[in-house]
């Protein structure tokens, strides 16, 4: 019966994050009182308890939450005080992880008003599995919240005109990475070679900032639905890092032509044309090569996206700036979940899964 009560529990889980309610007891409260009530009238059977247990743990709950027992890695939540604030994110550890072996590490940045824990189950979810496969460290982190207690979070990008605390209160996220960098280098015996960071969005926007500012520490980046802004072009750069940018020609939030981050009657920032955002980093990168233009093929014709890809370099101390432009694609993951409706956010593109795409990537590139 406990068994059943905690698959229960992480169904309710799972329900609540997929409508946006994830801190939400109620319903976890509702199950335990209903399983107490059929425990007492002895309707279920000690089969149905042990097939219901194994169907929730393997279909339902995701990877992260499951792993305990499992042949998969562990997910642990770490807080970590950063200038006086205490912060915290999800350190994934892959399965056989050896600490007397140097592991790489990929940080997973969610999106403005997301969390880790939305990040981890409906966006970048293959990760785990991959994690788990490949043997590297996995972090999601959370930004600052918008609130005292609110599951929203920014990361402070360096945008001056914002709404959101993260900006206003000029919040040191680049300091908070560099101070979980040392703790995965310290505790856990991180490559310092291999530290890779993407993001989607705000958490995109987050990825670039990184790539200037701590490119003496990070070896490539990866941005989904992110165009620079002009704040972030302004920041100074420690030295060449390999780029990998994936966005959608119809995002009606992060514009592939540049102009104003919209979202409903909000505005966000101004932000450069995804092909200024390319022509940027292979200036800082020093490429000189005409990109090798190539079409990813088309996996699923039924999802409204094509996919094309640009490829420069080698660069300077062999670094690379990869493009895949998604046409038809929204402000969205590719290969992930359609998290909001399409007249919102756009389409979901099946061509690609950007997890596994994104890694193969990083695998490529260390600092050197």
């Amino acid at each position: 019966m406990t068994a059943v009560v905690r698959a229960l529990i992480c169904l309710s889980n799972q329900t609540e994050l997929n409508s946006g309610n994830y801190y939400n007891s109620g319903f976890k409260r509702n199950i335990k009182k209903r399983m107490f009530i059929l425990r007492r009238a002895g309707v279920i059977s000690r089969l149905f308890i042990l097939a219901i247990s194994v169907a929730l743990a393997f279909f339902i709950c995701p990877a992260s939450y499951a792993s305990e027992g499992s042949a998969g890695g562990e997910t642990t939540s770490i807080q970590l005080t950063h200038d006086g604030i205490d912060r915290d994110f999800y350190l994934h550890l892959p399965a056989g992880f050896e600490k007397n072996q140097p592991s790489p590490v990929v940080f997973v940045l969610h999106g403005g008003g997301g969390s880790a824990d939305r990040m981890l189950t409906r966006q970048a979810r293959d990760f785990i599995s991959l994690s788990d496969r490949e043997g590297f460290i996995l972090v999601y982190p959370n930004g600052y919240p918008d609130q005292t207690g609110s599951a929203r979070h920014h990361w402070n990008d360096g945008r001056k005109k914002s709404r959101w605390r993260a900006h206003r209160l000029d919040i040191d996220d680049v300091g908070f990475f560099s101070a979980m960098i040392d703790l995965l280098i310290k505790e856990y015996n991180a490559d310092p070679k291999r530290i890779y960071a993407t993001g989607i969005s705000n958490g995109g926007l987050m990825s670039y900032r990184l790539a200037c500012e701590l490119s003496d520490r990070i070896a490539a980046v990866a941005a989904v639905t992110a165009n620079l802004t002009p704040e972030i072009s302004r920041f100074p750069s420690k030295g060449p890092i390999s780029i990998l940018i994936m966005n959608g020609t119809e995002d009606p939030l992060m514009i592939y032509e540049g102009g104003e981050i919209t979202f409903r009657e909000m505005r966000l920032g101004k932000i450069l044309s995804t092909a200024e955002t390319v022509k940027f980093w292979l200036d800082r990168n020093q490429c000189q090569a005409k990109p090798q233009i190539t079409r990813e093929p088309d996996l699923d014709p039924q999802d409204g996206t094509r996919v094309s890809r640009e490829a420069y370099g080698p660069c300077k101390e062999g670094t690379e700036v990869i493009l895949y432009t998604i046409e038809g694609g929204g402000h969205t993951w590719p290969g992930g979940v359609q998290y909001l409706h399409e007249r919102l956010i756009g389409k979901v593109s099946r061509d690609i899964d950007a997890d596994k795409v994104i890694w193969e990537f990083f695998k490529r590139h260390r600092r050197n």
